[in-house]
């Protein structure tokens, strides 16, 4: 037999398998539990594709398992032979960072590191050769599907890798020219020659209005290397005029949808046959793979009415292929600003969005000193989303990423004197609130196994399996002696263990897993936060406390009137009110409790 029936056969012979397809169909987005990884990352089951069949040294094909910038080796058949163990952690659907064909290396002389993360496509219709073949997807799909599990893909619509070049200065270093001062018709600024006559501007977003511009030189001379001229799939991304060609993005203004990222080719999504572009590319990764959702990189550098499209085609696309609670969400990365993510949804149409406030405000109690009404601030705004509470119960939420970097990083730098006990307890607690409150909760492959970086970005992208990168392996993990050097896929590890407890008990309450959420108490400084979540169906009250501070607090919750009995889920519950309404709760430091009460509810 084969290595990839092989590993399949064994993947869907599991006994873990819990859930039928039917059952995985069925559940909606709120209802999920996420495991996001960058394949390179996780697992390497296939040595023999880790330098993507090119000849040559890393600077050819990107494979240096000692760098942190370059490919290390994971691929989807490594996926597939470790979903027993995304599953025992409690994981319901994996968010899969982008396999896409990318270029293998980017970068000037000393700066040069490889496309290992999956954002810099050159084919849109291909597994990288890196990570695998589409055959290998398709098996990891179906392996996952059998499990019961969802696969999200991370899809990028805003760049391509870097191949368009501009003459008049080297790429990378290119300043972003305005609409104003480079306008279409005129070549380079507005004293220019004219061209694309008739053209009215990208706020005219039909197909008429684009057959117009034909010459890409308003602001810069766009050239393509003969060496890379046909180097993007489809053929149609390899011509400039489907770009914006203004030089680099400085993230604020006009820049922010129009620029390059750092020489990245920033697509022209204004235009209409862009719009359909992706729509096609998409749409064939659910129709070849059943795809179960979209997570969408750079959402914000996009304009509105792109998303106001594509995110309606390809819940359209979904459905008519049998999937009907396809799941997209955006980022659209701040510091927490939940009125902007909320723009997000409305303006922009986007069905959900990654919660960059929740990240923010965990962070600012949990791995720092700010009072918990800094959560209450949080939840209170969900009103402000499209569908306002119903649509804040999809946001995926998170406390780790791979751009960010890991919160016990966070936990780490806020509180440098505290000792091990405290660092896991707070590690803890962010992922209790993770589990707990409502919305999508995201665990970053490695927080479960008490991983810390160094930072943001490559310092936050440490290897699932053994590591050869020496500022991973000096690093000093929390809740084991083991480092990165060695593999982690450890089930005792008291992280592991606790995040499976917290995903069994979210996914055996209707309440905790997609119930409406009422803030009960908050505190101006660290000490308790609490709020019910009622089950949908029945309306009963689960009653979710947090302690923030270093010291054990003792305190009454409000809980409905007809919450007359409670029972524990999570932790040490009071067996009655104290009185009609009131709840007695006591929480060790950085502790948590979820109980369950019987009666009327609120």
């Amino acid at each position: 037999m084969k290595l990839l029936p092989l590993i399949l056969a064994i993947a869907i012979a599991s006994p873990a398998l819990s859930q039928t397809a039917p059952a995985l169909r069925e559940r909606t987005a709120e209802q999920e539990i996420l495991y996001f990884m960058l394949p390179d990352r996780f697992e390497n089951g296939d040595p023999t594709n880790d330098r993507g069949g090119i000849a040559g040294d890393r600077l050819t094909h990107g494979f240096d398992p000692t760098h942190k910038g370059f490919f290390h080796g994971g691929d989807l058949k490594g996926l597939i032979a470790r979903l027993d163990y995304i599953q025992g952690l409690g994981a319901t659907a994996i968010w899969l960072g982008p396999i896409y064909k990318n270029k293998p290396v980017q970068g000037g002389p000393g700066q040069e590191s490889a496309g290992y993360h999956g954002y810099w496509i050159t084919d849109f219709t291909r597994v990288d050769p890196h990570f695998g073949t589409n055959a290998e997807m398709k098996a990891f799909v179906d392996a996952a599907h059998a499990r019961g599990i969802k696969v999200y893909l991370d899809i990028i619509t805003n760049h391509t890798a870097d191949v368009i070049q501009y003459r008049e200065c080297p790429k990378s270093a290119c300043e972003y020219r305005s609409r104003a001062d480079y306008p279409y018709q005129r070549r380079g600024g507005v004293k220019g020659a004219a061209i694309n006559p008739g053209f009215m501007g990208d706020s005219v977003q039909t197909a008429e209005n684009f057959a117009k511009l034909t010459d890409p030189d308003y602001a810069y001379t766009p050239f393509v290397p003969e060496a890379e001229k046909a180097v993007k799939v489809p053929a149609w991304l390899n011509d400039p005029i489907f770009y914006h060609n203004r030089g680099n993005t400085t993230f604020r203004n006009e820049s922010s949808t129009m620029g390059d990222f750092v020489g990245l080719d920033d697509l022209m999504t204004e235009n209409p046959r862009v719009v359909q572009g992706f729509i096609d590319i998409y749409g064939g990764w659910i129709d070849q793979f059943g795809i179960d959702g979209f997570r969408i990189d750079t959402a914000r550098h996009v304009n509105p009415e792109f998303w106001q499209v594509f995110a309606k085609a390809m819940q359209e696309r979904a459905a008519a292929k049998g999937i009907p609670n396809f799941h997209i969400f955006g980022e659209v990365a701040n510091e927490g600003d939940a009125g902007d993510l909320a723009l997000h949804t409305r303006v922009h149409q986007l069905p959900s969005v990654l919660d960059f406030g929740f990240r923010a405000a965990v962070q600012a109690t949990v791995a720092g000193t700010k009072g918990t009404d800094t959560l209450a601030a949080l939840f209170d705004r969900d009103a402000l989303y499209e569908g306002g509470a119903a649509t804040a119960l999809k946001l995926p939420t998170f406390i780790s990423n791979h751009d960010h970097g890991r919160f016990s990083t966070d936990v780490r730098k806020a509180f440098p004197d505290a000792d091990d006990a405290e660092l896991l307890a707070r590690v803890k607690l962010g992922h209790a609130m993770l589990m707990l409150l409502r919305g999508v909760p995201t665990v970053y492959s490695g927080d479960e196994q008490g991983f810390i970086g160094d930072g943001n970005d490559q310092d936050a992208r440490e290897d699932m399996f053994a590591s050869k990168v020496a500022v991973y392996n000096d690093n000093r993990l929390i809740g084991t002696a083991k480092t990165t050097a060695e593999a982690n896929f450890d089930r005792d590890h008291p992280l592991y263990a606790e995040i499976a407890k917290l995903s069994a008990a979210r996914r055996a309450s209707p309440a905790l897993s997609h119930g409406r959420q009422l803030t009960r108490n908050y505190d101006e400084v660290p000490g308790l936060f609490a709020v019910s979540r009622f089950d949908p169906q029945t309306g009963a009250e689960v009653v979710v406390a947090f302690n923030t501070s270093a010291k054990p607090i003792t305190r009454q919750v409000e809980v409905g009137v007809g919450s007359t009995r409670f029972t524990s889920i999570i932790g040490s519950c009071a067996a009655t009110p104290a009185a009609p309404g009131s709840l007695t709760v006591t929480l060790p430091a950085f502790g948590y409790i979820a109980c369950a009460a019987s009666g009327e509810g609120n």
